[in-house]
């Protein structure tokens, strides 16, 4: 069965950077030979199931499914543009030291911090001086060119 919009597709993958860097993967080995296991030790390593055409993950890898078949193990290059975009200088924003700090409850801010928008989006504050702080909200992946190893598991 040719995959195709609105199939329902289990998917064993592992995400690498342009220098090799695996940065995500539905296989536990991988993740434990990456180092990955470790800093995410509650997270279930399981096939990925994608809605073909729902826009739940990212654009390049929802179109390479199409026209797979169950068995097909492609690697898949995802440029930004159909990743986590092109880094852009509008995502980072500046605020006043004193501001940020009672926006994050008291605690001071400190660079290399991640911290949590309410609409769940995660950003890096990259720096902070006596007066001001910058909030880096570009995706880590941001302007990489992506790399998938899949494995169609099922098509249904």
């Amino acid at each position: 069965m040719t995959i195709c919009a609105g199939d329902t597709v289990k998917v064993e993958y592992t995400g690498r950077t342009d220098d090799g860097t695996v940065f995500d993967t539905s296989r536990e080995s991988v993740a434990s030979d990456a180092g990955l296991a470790d800093a995410q030790s509650e997270r279930e390593y399981t096939p990925l199931t994608v809605e073909v055409g729902e826009g739940r993950v990212i654009e390049g890898l929802e179109d390479a499914l199409v026209g797979l078949e169950q068995g097909a193990t492609p690697t898949v290059a995802v440029p930004p543009a159909k990743g986590y975009g092109e880094w852009s200088d509008e995502r980072v924003r500046e605020y006043d030291v004193a501001e940020l700090s009672e926006m994050l409850g008291g605690q001071t801010p400190q660079e290399g911090t991640y911290v949590e928008t309410q609409d769940g989006a995660r950003a890096e504050i990259t720096h902070v001086d006596d007066e001001l702080a910058r909030i880096d909200f570009n995706s880590p992946l941001a302007g990489e060119t992506l790399e998938f190893d899949i494995e169609i598991i099922s098509v249904s």
